[in-house]
């Protein structure tokens, strides 16, 4: 929005009243027919999807893939380079030590590859192993709420929350399905409370001048390790709390040593791809495009977005309207809608 000449003080207003939409429908029960109204298959292939696009991002991360630059295209990086060395050694780590079962097989694994960095170049030492955190009030209710409401700026409202929606989704069944938490319908039982923190934080968060606050797709690495209650998301908060203080030892550990988590995490999301019954292609092929928007495009909300409609295109032609709920047609109305105000 910085972009488009908005200012700090109106785009907080935007993510404000963004948040706003998002807990209204987290509270009075309009998320439960949202979640329910999209068919299993495209919840499994949004977890797919999510898997592939973290597999991509540690090969990015990793430098093995790059952009090519003039091609616009994806291609191999320098293969020889020390950082891609260094993410095949992790990468080895990290199978060697999974397949022996090691406790903590992840996190032993970066680690050894961080000090293996070391001589290599790859990983900076710190000057200090501490810091102080910045002032988190500087830009404390600097926000317009009211001048956030203009006309001008409801396409900007609409590109935030549905992102910010369909993203927390789609990363709360990709997350979920990878911890076994999914039912036959891939539902996630107390998705609720996943919504509900997302839409919360976003409106504090915008107090702070904060962007959209999200689930991360980086939770699927510790239900991978093997936590897969509330108990590690309040210890991983704890964690964080410290890196304001440790700031300098956390940005040591290289994006060489946390790619190949990634990859092999992302590679283990592809699983839930077998709940899709290809030999039906009014469910297959939205499941494919949703897998691949969600890469293609860079974001889950896309990928949702673009297979919703697909979804129901092939259902009208194949004569099945029946299995498409009424609130299908507003969620796709939405997407529409989404997609007009990024033209």
């Amino acid at each position: 929005m910085a972009n488009d000449g908005v200012s700090p003080a109106v785009t907080a207003g935007v993510i404000f009243w963004s948040g706003m939409i998002f807990v209204v429908i987290s509270y009075i029960g309009l998320r439960d027919a949202v979640v329910k109204a999209i068919p299993p298959s495209l919840k499994h292939a949004v977890s797919a999807g999510i898997g592939l696009f973290i597999a991509l991002l540690g090969c990015k991360n990793a430098k093995l893939i790059i952009a090519v630059e003039g091609k616009n295209n994806l291609g191999w990086g320098e293969l020889a380079s020390p950082t891609v060395v260094l993410a095949l050694i992790g990468f080895i780590l990290i199978l060697v030590t999974k397949t022996m079962k090691v406790p903590g097989y992840m996190i032993v694994s970066i680690l050894v590859t961080t000090l293996i960095g070391i001589p290599m170049g790859i990983t900076k030492l710190p000057e200090t192993l501490f810091t102080a955190p910045g002032n988190p009030l500087g830009n404390f209710l600097n926000i317009d709420l009211l001048g956030a409401l203009r006309f001008a700026y409801i396409p900007f409202l609409i590109a935030l929350f549905v992102p910010d929606f369909f993203s927390t989704f789609g990363t709360a069944i990709g997350v979920g399905g990878k911890a076994g938490y999914l039912d036959k319908d891939g539902n996630l039982p107390g998705i609720d409370r996943v919504f509900k923190v997302d839409a919360v934080s976003t409106v504090i968060g915008s107090a702070f001048c904060m962007p959209c606050m999200t689930t991360y797709l980086e939770s699927s690495a510790g239900v991978e390790a093997g936590g897969k209650t509330g108990l590690t998301a309040v210890s991983t908060a704890v964690c964080f709390a410290f890196t304001l203080l440790l700031t300098p030892i956390a940005l040591m550990i290289p994006s060489a040593a946390t790619a190949p988590a990634l990859i092999i995490i992302g590679v283990g999301m592809m699983s839930a791809l077998r709940n899709v019954d290809f030999s039906d292609y009014t469910e297959s092929f939205p499941a494919f495009i949703c897998v691949a928007f969600t890469v293609f495009a860079n974001n889950i909300a896309n990928g949702i977005c673009v297979a919703l409609p697909i979804y129901l295109i092939l259902k009208l032609a194949a004569g099945r309207i029946r299995e498409i709920p009424k609130v299908m047609y507003v969620l796709i109305a939405v997407c529409l809608l989404y997609f007009w105000t990024i033209l």
